[in-house]
């Protein structure tokens, strides 16, 4: 079988000989690296159907495999093996397991989005990668990550409050990891807030870590925000449910 992108075969899947000699004649060197053949059976028909139902994942049939979303990618210019357009690829093939073997990295974006930029057909790549996260921990294949745990701060504190608090956010996303409070950076950054930032602004954003102030009427917003999560949240569950169960 002839390689077309290299770099997206596996390792173990490449047979390659010094020297090679078929029929009298010499493909030695890069004409004798082959790819091994073999049966794939273990197709999840409904991925693409799974991943979409997840906040972020529902365009993903859009994507025609142009490669901007890699190419723009800041996580990729710094570990190679980070491919969101690969990825896509494999989600909307079925090819579960193949996918599976880089779960321990798909959760590994940044959010900068680049890629969602850059796509010219509004696939939202960033968006896909945070429902690749929340699909794999909704299946069991990997535990919550770090990103993961910070979105659901964000969203609770949004569904909350309807405002967002930085210092509270932070603060609540280093119990929820076991991460200690104190780090050099974030010393750095507060003392660059206090020198570079109003008395009058540093007082309001104080009291507002207290006292959680809340948005006006916030209450109707809220309860219509639930009633649409239970719906989304009961839609998915029949289709990760169903498709199990087939």
């Amino acid at each position: 079988m002839p390689i077309h992108e290299e770099s997206l075969i596996r390792p173990e899947n490449l047979r390659k000989h010094d020297e090679l000699n078929i029929d009298d004649v010499d493909v030695s060197g890069h004409w004798s690296t082959f790819i091994e053949s073999r049966a794939v059976s273990d197709y999840n028909e409904q991925l693409e159907q799974e991943v979409a139902a997840f906040p972020g994942g529902a365009f993903i049939h859009r994507c025609w495999q142009c490669g901007a979303c890699t190419n723009s990618c800041t996580v990729n210019a710094i570990n190679p093996d980070f491919n969101p357009r690969y990825w896509i690829y494999l989600v909307r093939l079925g090819m579960e397991q193949e996918l599976l073997r880089d779960k321990d990295i798909i959760w590994q974006c940044v959010s900068c989005h680049k890629c969602t930029h850059v796509c010219p057909r509004d696939v939202e790549p960033e968006g896909v990668m945070k429902a690749l996260s929340h699909w794999l921990e909704a299946k069991g294949h990997t535990p919550k990550s770090q990103s993961q745990h910070f979105d659901e701060e964000f969203y609770q504190q949004v569904l909350e409050t309807g405002k967002i608090e930085e210092g509270r956010i932070v603060r609540n996303f280093f119990n929820r990891t076991g991460q200690p409070l104190q780090q050099p950076w974030l010393i750095r950054m507060v003392k660059n807030m206090i020198r570079g930032l109003p008395i009058l602004l540093l007082t309001r954003m104080g009291l507002a870590t207290l006292f959680r102030p809340k948005t006006k009427d916030w209450s109707k917003s809220k309860a219509s925000i639930e009633e649409l999560i239970e719906m989304k949240e009961s839609a998915r569950k029949q289709i990760l449910e169903g498709n199990k169960s087939s």
